[in-house]
């Protein structure tokens, strides 16, 4: 009996997954034939941005002196159709200094659609997306994005939109000094607001990095998310992208390619290098994840793969820059880029706060890549808080590149709080930070957000050795040789026989067009698949197999052999090629390549920094006797804040609460008090002790110290709770100066 049953069963399990597997295939196919149609919409529209929210155009680059195919949009939240725009009810000071912000604005960010939003803050959001293949939008493609989570703040927002094929001729320093007129349109139209903070997602943060280091004085706090500044970073044995360059031969490649464009680099082989790195995901994950969950991920997978579909294309030119000058030039960090001629960007010239946040589970863009820039660029932390400097790293264990700026959760914690700190970044003493997001206990969705004070090694420990870049050195000096080669010899024949035609073939034929609208309408084959579909999703008829159906558990175990078989063979495959560069590379040969600093030159230079550092300490103990009131107060609450090497938000909100309840302070300027807080915070980053025992020169009088000692009585109770050992540490210190 009990065989019979379990034969029986056998029976009727293999029934049900027969009869669901035939179902699914047809509605998965009928997905695909979706997706093909969706390809060929978005084309006949002229492949607008997907984003969630509506748009305006406020100014289009192709009609400056220097075209670009770029424009900057603004967004319209109109989410609650009883309201009218929320920006159009926002309230601002009346007051000259761009810098500006009411004091009655809430410090902390909350979700606020509705009647809260125009008593928050009104500084400008800029985003910019990556234009690396793929169209804009993917940053506000949802409700729970980067947009959303400042439309919720009450934040006027900004998209940098950019169209499917380039201005003929548009360099890539074309499209920076577009964008800098863009930026220069949004202070225009805010001009008593903050300055505009950037969002740079991807290649959009290096864009937003070469638009602070050229105009500072435009635009505020700068985010740059996944987005890589150090190109040759990463791990052996993990990162093998970086290696690719090398492997190819430079940059030539790209010349060849953009020559069979006309002078146009197809995106779609970007997008297909992006896939190449995770054939699992690829070849079989993605498209069981659909297969597998057909009746609820369909949409999901449709509306992603719109945006993943859509390619847009590169001039030659600019190409050219970003592949010789950066990936495999890696010379911004180096400071060597050059847009113009003769002057080349140095990140260091950009003094606005930058927060970088980075996943451990990128493959795209490394933690390295996002943080060694850091090392390069400044060296030290000394030399970051000489340049009065905010740095804010944020780390994430296992998100990947693009749920770094798609994920809804991630939008939902770390872009909310980012957006949030806006305003506490202008504030805080330069340094280098990490920023920390922790549940908040006392209040469910809301989060506490604390900077802790970090060094250099704090980031070097993400990486196993820098002695491994040395290798790109040699694929530099070579990529430009080839090129040249290639240039003067065999791109002109090229040339000669490629039109717009022979490249309008070329780009249709690539594989990752030709599978969409090969699977769509325009193949009469499929029409049938609609019609089953169909029949299938209405009048009840979908039978979905039950999840202990034997056949379907031994479907999943398959394909969890077929992912776990191609991850097998992309280690193999990765490992193959870091051992073809390192071979190639790595020679005693290929030392001739490598740059020659002498031993005086790396002597010179690090005497030339210790200088400027005893000249720059020396100039703050000058400081440290000037002052009144405003001053000492100020230098007592960040001497307490900064005594555990740790800043809260909600610690900077007590200390402006006190501030601005203080009448000392009501007739300083808030461009005054920002630069009060940063001179006190680099005395006190100076020597402390010293800044520390020089209080009674600030506090002339019994009445003053008093006063002084009566407020830091306050801010304590304000805390509810008990100083730390370090805090009263330095309490007592501060007590003992101003009662001896």
């Amino acid at each position: 009996m009990i065989q019979a049953a379990e034969a029986l069963k056998w029976v009727n399990d293999g029934y049900e997954y027969w009869q669901d597997s035939a179902q699914r295939s047809i509605l998965f196919g009928d997905a695909m034939r979706k997706r093909g149609n969706i390809y060929l919409e978005h084309l006949k529209q002229h492949q607008p941005p997907v984003l969630f929210f509506d748009h305006e155009m406020i100014q289009d680059g192709r009609t400056f002196e220097r075209p670009v195919n770029y424009a900057l949009v603004c967004i319209l939240d109109r989410r609650h159709e009883e309201k009218s725009d929320r920006r159009q009810k926002m309230e601002t000071k009346k007051q000259s200094d761009a810098d500006l912000r009411d004091p009655d604005h809430p410090r902390r960010h909350k979700a606020s659609v509705a009647e809260d939003s125009p008593k928050a803050t009104s500084r400008p959001i800029v985003i910019i997306d990556p234009r690396a293949g793929h169209g804009p939008g993917i940053g506000g493609s949802k409700q729970d994005s980067q947009i959303g989570m400042a439309l919720d703040a009450g934040h006027p927002v900004y998209f940098m939109i950019f169209f499917t094929d380039p201005v003929p001729g548009q360099t890539l320093a074309d499209v920076r000094n577009a964008q800098i007129k863009f930026v220069e349109k949004i202070r225009e139209l805010h001009p008593r607001s903050p300055k505009p903070a950037i969002i740079g997602n991807c290649q959009g943060g290096w864009a937003a990095a070469l638009i602070g280091a050229e105009r500072p004085d435009l635009v505020g706090p700068m985010v740059f998310n996944g987005s890589p500044l150090s190109y040759w970073g990463g791990i052996e044995g993990v990162h093998p992208m970086r290696y690719l360059g090398g492997l190819w031969g430079g940059v030539w490649i790209n010349s060849f390619l953009s020559d069979l464009g006309n002078n146009k680099f197809d995106g779609a082989n970007l997008v297909a290098n992006f896939e190449n790195l995770n054939p699992a995901n690829t070849i079989w994950e993605k498209q069981y994840n659909l297969y597998s969950k057909i009746d609820t991920e369909e949409k999901r997978y449709l509306d992603f793969e719109k945006w993943w579909g859509g390619f847009f294309s590169l001039s030659g030119e600019e190409i050219h820059t970003i592949v010789d000058g950066l990936f495999v030039g890696n010379k911004l960090e180096q400071g060597e880029f050059e847009l113009d001629e003769g002057r080349m960007v140095d990140l260091k010239h950009n003094n606005n706060p930058v927060v970088i946040f980075a996943s451990f589970g990128d493959n795209i863009t490394s933690p390295q890549q996002a943080f060694n820039w850091i090392i390069k660029t400044y060296g030290t932390v000394d030399e970051i808080k000489r340049r009065g400097q905010v740095i804010v790293c944020i780390e994430h264990e296992k998100i990947g590149h693009l749920g770094i700026f798609v994920s809804a959760k991630i939008a939902r914690k770390e872009h909310k709080e980012i957006i949030a700190s806006f305003d506490m970044l202008g504030w805080m003493p330069p340094g280098l930070y990490q920023m920390k997001i922790e549940e908040d206990p006392q209040e469910p969705g809301e989060y506490k957000v604390s900077y802790f004070e970090k060094q250099m090694k704090d980031i070097i420990v993400f990486d196993d050795r820098f002695e491994d870049e040395k290798a790109f050195y040699p694929v530099r000096t070579l990529s430009r040789i080839i090129d040249n080669v290639y240039r003067l010899t065999v791109s002109p024949w090229v040339k000669l026989t490629t039109n717009e035609l022979t490249a309008e073939t070329l780009r249709q034929l690539h594989p990752m067009r030709t599978q969409r609208y090969l699977i769509s309408e325009l193949n009469p084959w499929l029409f049938p698949l609609a019609v089953c579909a169909s029949m299938i999703k209405n009048n009840g008829n979908r039978h979905p197999v039950s999840e202990d159906n034997v056949f379907h558990q031994m479907e999943k175990y398959v394909s969890d052999l077929i992912v776990d078989r191609l991850n097998v063979f992309r280690k193999m495959r990765d490992s193959f090629w870091e051992m073809t560069f390192k071979s190639m590379y790595e020679t005693p040969w290929m030392e001739i390549f490598q740059p020659f600093t002498s031993l005086e030159e790396t002597k010179a230079g690090a005497a030339r920094l210790e200088g400027l550092k005893l000249k720059d300490a020396e100039q703050w103990r000058e400081q440290m006797s000037k002052g009144d009131f405003p001053e000492a107060v100020i230098r007592i609450m960040l001497a307490l804040g900064l005594a555990d090497r740790k800043i809260g938000r909600k610690g900077y909100e007590l200390m402006t609460r006190l501030i601005e309840e203080n009448k000392e302070f009501k007739d300083t300027h808030i461009r005054d008090l920002k630069q009060m807080v940063h001179t006190q915070a680099r005395i006190l980053q100076t020597d402390t002790d010293l800044a520390i025992k020089i209080l009674p020169q600030l506090l002339s009088t019994k009445k003053k110290r008093q006063k002084a000692l009566s407020v830091i009585k306050k801010a304590i109770k304000l805390t509810g709770r008990d100083p730390k050992p370090s805090e009263a540490e330095v309490l007592n210190k501060i007590k003992t100066v101003l009662e001896g």
